[in-house]
């Protein structure tokens, strides 16, 4: 056994439950964390042992810093895996897990920082020899400089937060009329969303795909990936379906966007599961976007192409062990789709539908993985994201793969409350996306013509 010797799992839902489970196979004892909302949930009955930390208010619990760290020290866990969403990509936090002799199961505070900076980001691979969308070279600090980056790169531009994601602080601006008034208001919606008012400015890349790559570094050099994936299907930039290899890509691009990717990453010193991200235009040029520093939610996919355990290597990195594989030993076969299960309804806009679960059947067979947290009589709370389930697919081949995902729609079933899984079955049938004719925008035509 290494020095970790038990893990705190700083999250809730699917990824807790996900990253219980690979402990359990590495033979860690696991401290599940929970809000009062989630005394019932699926982490805390199945990890060894659980502590509330706070009211359902994310606030309150699970971004409580001070609480996390308390129920570590009761708990005699010297370790805390962040998942994704919440504090995962918390720079300080991991900074002061790392002062309080506590294993952060993720890159360094001082990679974490680097990257979440976009801005920041965008210099740092453009001198690592890393493609870049044309736009300025650090954050936008007044009127004149903004208007003298448009005027080299022309329109259409889009102004980006230089923290956060998640679609804040973000705005595409097509003409000069329209261009101080969306630099105020990103840099309005930025400051409320993180607290920081920075933003850059980039060349708008029409009918665009966003493709990433997944990376694998432990703390001795070594690095290896596991591919591509194609996460273009996205609702006001929040993911819906992801798919691994990309339907566009070449086999020529595909190899010059891996090699981007691991060069991006071994420039930093990379040490633990991320995620390259480029966005890719129809004459398939690439572009880096930015760098996801924690476990994706899409991480199955690569998961069911390569047969490697994401989280597992994550925990043994930080555990200070060496990748124990070569480029040369990964295979990826086949192909593999995730789709996202919400409790929302289609047919309101996507409105949240919290509720009891009356009932519910999974589908299963063969090439199908389901994760998720949800069961019988469980109650989903109006707290926190609408993701109840991530349902996986693999198939020999594309066609084979989106055969076997209608056939995992068509079973899975839950009664209670509304879901998108019609909506989903919906998309996957689309002939666009049969023949991967789709972008980013894809999502939101198809529901304009609905």
């Amino acid at each position: 056994m290494g020095k970790i010797t038990k893990v705190l799992i700083a999250n809730r839902g699917e990824i807790a439950l996900r990253i219980i489970r690979s402990c359990k196979d590495l033979n860690i004892p696991t401290v599940a964390v929970f809000s009062t909302a989630d005394k019932n949930s699926s982490h805390v009955a199945f990890s060894d042992e659980a502590i509330c930390i706070g009211p359902p208010s994310a606030r309150e619990s699970y971004l409580k810093i001070p609480a996390i760290l308390t129920a570590a020290e009761i708990s005699g866990a010297n370790a805390i895996h962040p998942g994704y969403g919440f504090l995962a990509e918390n720079a300080e936090f991991a900074k002061i897990c790392q002062e309080s002799n506590i294993v952060f199961i993720g890159p360094s505070s001082d990679i974490i920082g680097l990257m979440g900076n976009k801005s920041n980001a965008r210099a740092r691979m453009l001198k690592a020899g890393v493609s870049i969308v044309p736009g300025s070279s650090g954050n936008i600090e007044d009127e004149l400089e903004l208007k003298k980056i448009v005027k080299k790169i022309g329109y259409p531009i889009i102004i980006k937060a230089s923290s956060g994601g998640g679609g804040k602080g973000m705005r595409v601006v097509k003409n000069e009329k329209d261009l101080l008034k969306n630099f105020k208001m990103a840099q309005s919606e930025a400051k409320n969303a993180f607290n920081d008012k920075s933003v850059y400015v980039e060349k708008y890349i029409e009918e665009p795909h966003h493709i990433e790559v997944q990376l694998l570094g432990d703390k001795h050099g070594n690095m290896i990936h596991l591919g591509e994936r194609d996460c273009s299907l996205q609702r006001k930039h929040q993911k819906m379906i992801e798919e691994s290899p990309s339907p566009i890509l070449n086999d020529e691009k595909r190899k010059k966007i891996i090699a981007e990717a691991v060069r991006g990453a071994k420039a930093i010193g990379y040490d633990s599961a991320g995620t390259m991200e480029f966005i890719v235009d129809k004459n398939l040029n690439y572009y880096f976007m930015e760098m996801n520093t924690r476990i994706q939610v899409e991480h199955t996919v690569s998961e069911m192409r390569s047969g490697i355990d994401l989280v597992a290597k994550q925990i043994q990195f930080a555990d200070d062990k060496k990748l124990n594989l070569q480029q040369k030993d990964v295979t990826l076969n086949g192909h593999a789709i995730e789709v996202r299960i919400n409790a929302e309804d289609p047919l309101e806009n996507f409105l949240p539908s919290p509720g009891k679960i009356k009932n519910m059947h999974l589908p299963g067979g063969f090439g199908i993985r389901v994760d998720t947290f949800i069961f019988p009589n469980y109650v989903i709370s109006p707290y926190y994201d609408s993701m109840i389930a991530k349902l996986i697919v693999y198939g020999e081949t594309r066609s084979m793969a989106i055969n076997r995902l209608n056939r995992a729609l068509d079973e899975f079933w839950i009664d209670g409350i509304k879901t998108n899984i019609f909506f989903l079955k919906e998309l996957v049938n689309t002939i666009e996306f049969k023949k991967g004719n789709y972008n980013t925008h894809f999502i939101e035509e198809f529901i304009s013509k609905r």
